[in-house]
């Protein structure tokens, strides 16, 4: 047993703080998750990072900017892309814990921090586009966002 194995038995949950698409493409987030790697945390500084120095994006991001896409559907399109495979690399950890692990996580647009009807909005419109049952969507830490 591996440490990550050893934390798990005692009911740790070690996610990943990181998603770039090479590292699912190749087969390291597979191995990670053999290692015991339980889920996936992403967020837009994570993306920017993951983008920026990685030439995976490279022809799908020419592709959009070269058909005038704007940042949002240029973020949304790289993400939801990464954020699925990622997924599908963690269902089997998702359906062996009945829906208590295995999740990749996609956050809201922090701009709707104070609006709990936008956040609600927003979150349906992200799991759609992912359509997968173990997305988790993060919400702002405010009053409202508790709903």
């Amino acid at each position: 047993m591996n440490r990550i194995q050893e934390l798990s038995a005692l009911g740790q949950s070690i996610w990943l703080d990181f998603i770039e698409r090479r590292m699912v493409q190749s087969g390291e987030l597979a191995d990670l998750v053999a290692q015991g790697v339980r889920g996936v945390t992403s967020n837009p500084t994570i993306f920017q990072q993951a983008i920026a120095k990685s030439d995976a994006y490279n022809d799908e991001l020419s592709g959009l900017v070269g058909g005038a896409a704007d940042a949002k559907t240029i973020f949304e399109t790289l993400a939801v892309a990464d954020i699925q495979a990622a997924a599908d690399v963690l269902r089997p950890v998702y359906d062996a814990a009945e829906g208590h692990d295995g999740f990749v996580s996609l956050e809201v647009a922090p701009t709707l921090a104070h609006d709990t009807e936008g956040t609600i909005a927003e979150a349906r419109r992200l799991h759609g586009m992912v359509n997968r049952p173990n997305l988790m969507i993060k919400v702002p830490a405010t009053r409202a966002g508790l709903p």
